[in-house]
């Protein structure tokens, strides 16, 4: 019997084990819902992981947050945080500053533009998700969530 996944990359042979089909699966929906976020963040210019650095800092108020503490709150790895930062920074939406005690620690502060723009894509992402996630109920989507979180307790 040829699987679903098989057949959408046209695989003709069976996977190596269940494992391999799992992981495959998930890294296709992993694409596929992205692909469905850029979208709807390109009229704004904004790409996931800026959209990504946006969120956490309006999460962070205030106070902002070091370069390091962004890098480790990011839903995917950014190896470079700088430049996704200068981007941010060159169009208004997040500022740098220095802390006076140690010259070392920057921190970065989300701006009235950034806030504006989260503000504008709040609603949209919300309406996506659940487009994209709302079909399978508060059931499924629990144990999917218990499910994902499990897979990453075991990741090396």
């Amino acid at each position: 019997m040829v699987r679903r996944l098989q057949a959408e990359i046209k695989q003709s042979k069976p996977f190596a084990s269940l494992e391999e089909e799992a992981y495959l699966n998930l890294l296709r929906t992993a694409d596929s819902l992205l692909r469905a976020e850029e979208a709807l963040l390109k009229p704004l210019d904004l790409s996931p992981p800026q959209y990504n650095v946006l969120r956490i800092l309006r999460g962070a108020g205030a106070e902002g947050l070091a370069c390091r503490q962004i890098a480790d709150r990011m839903l995917t790895r950014d190896p470079d945080i700088t430049r996704l930062l200068d981007r941010l920074e060159r169009r208004g939406l997040a500022a740098r500053t220095r802390e006076h005690k140690d010259r070392r620690v920057v921190t970065v502060h989300i701006t009235a533009a950034g806030l504006k723009v989260l503000s504008q894509l709040d609603r949209p992402i919300v309406e996506l998700q659940r487009k994209q996630l709302g079909h399978l109920g508060k059931r499924r989507l629990s144990f999917l969530t218990e499910l994902l979180e499990s897979a990453r307790e075991h990741v090396s």
